[in-house]
């Protein structure tokens, strides 16, 4: 339903989005992925119509939104700070946007009722902004994004300022809001667990290009350059042996450092243990091997070895990828 073509947005020599394409199907979800300055918001504030400086096509179920003003597109916004009206009550923020589309007084409450109730706020109507938590503001923010009913929702960063435990709570119910309701989202975020636990697909950015795109899990097993695959923090090495190849973490082991280079399907590389990093369940212990340092995730069950102790890390034939 949604086009993007040749979308273009410079500031002086810096070119925010570079013929950027991409188009998103009728009640799918889509995730924006990328660290800061790749594109992404600007990719969002363009297909909102908030970027007076764009260039390429934004099409809507094959119509040129070139010169549809923002309000007028019937996409909804949310974003990371929520930007709720300090003012109103949570009734009075959810129905705003419905009273800018002149609706009668007794639909704009009876669906701002409706959307409350759809994210979990039934009896929250009278209360101040000022007295919810983070959460419940979250979803107000949501409720008034969901009350006009868009065509297409945007989400920049919503969970940015939340805790991880909610926060990861917070992207299961998104997805089985989303999926129940039939809507076609685009999520822009910079956060992994986000974007492939909201996904349908997931698109990476980087210096204003999409990098990579597909499912969440032809993305994260196979990204298809070094940035996607340092990005989701694979190991990008030529120290295995066969040219540049990734490897996951996880793939990884450690072994003694006298043991034999290459055993069956398993290749090795002698190196000195020069970091160690507790992750709860596992530990990262950064494996300098002449220069070139591997992480390798180590269960917390095994023995962790000490800064300076001489290893060979080894990965499965199976599990490198190359690049």
């Amino acid at each position: 339903m949604l086009e993007v073509a040749g979308l273009t947005v410079r500031y002086g020599s810096l070119a925010a989005l570079d013929g950027v394409g991409l188009s998103i199907e009728d009640r799918e979800i889509v995730s924006v992925l990328g660290p800061s300055g790749s594109g992404k918001s600007t990719l969002l504030r363009s297909v909102a119509g908030l970027e007076p400086d764009a260039s390429g096509a934004v099409r809507w179920d094959g119509v040129d939104l070139r010169n549809v003003p923002s309000h007028r597109r019937g996409f909804g916004l949310m974003f990371q700070d929520h930007a709720l009206f300090p003012h109103r009550d949570v009734l009075g923020n959810v129905a705003f946007g419905l009273r800018m589309q002149h609706q009668p007084r007794t639909a704009i409450e009876t669906r701002a009722r409706e959307t409350l109730a759809l994210v979990g706020l039934a009896g929250f109507e009278h209360r101040r902004v000022a007295e919810l938590s983070g959460g419940e503001q979250q979803r107000v923010a949501l409720a008034r994004a969901l009350a006009p009913t868009p065509r297409l929702l945007m989400l920049y960063e919503p969970l940015g300022a939340l805790d991880r435990a909610l926060r990861d709570e917070l992207v299961a119910e998104l997805r089985a809001l989303f999926i129940r309701l039939e809507l076609t989202i685009v999520f822009v975020t910079h956060d992994h667990d986000e974007a492939f636990g909201l996904a349908d697909r997931v698109v990476v950015m980087h210096r204003g290009r999409v990098a990579q795109h597909g499912t969440p899990a032809e993305v994260w097993d196979r990204p298809t350059d070094a940035f996607v695959a340092r990005f989701l923090g694979w190991n990008v090495t030529e120290a295995l042996g066969n040219g540049r190849v990734a490897v996951r973490p996880e793939a990884l082991s450690l072994s003694p450092a006298d043991g034999a280079a290459v055993v069956g399907e398993t290749v090795g590389v002698a190196g000195v243990v020069a970091g160690r990093t507790f992750r709860g369940d596992h530990y990262l212990v950064d494996v300098d091997a002449d220069g070139d340092v591997l992480r390798v995730a180590v269960s917390v069950r095994d023995q962790i070895p000490e800064l300076g102790t001489a290893v060979r890390v080894r990965a499965d034939a199976g599990d490198v990828r190359n690049l």
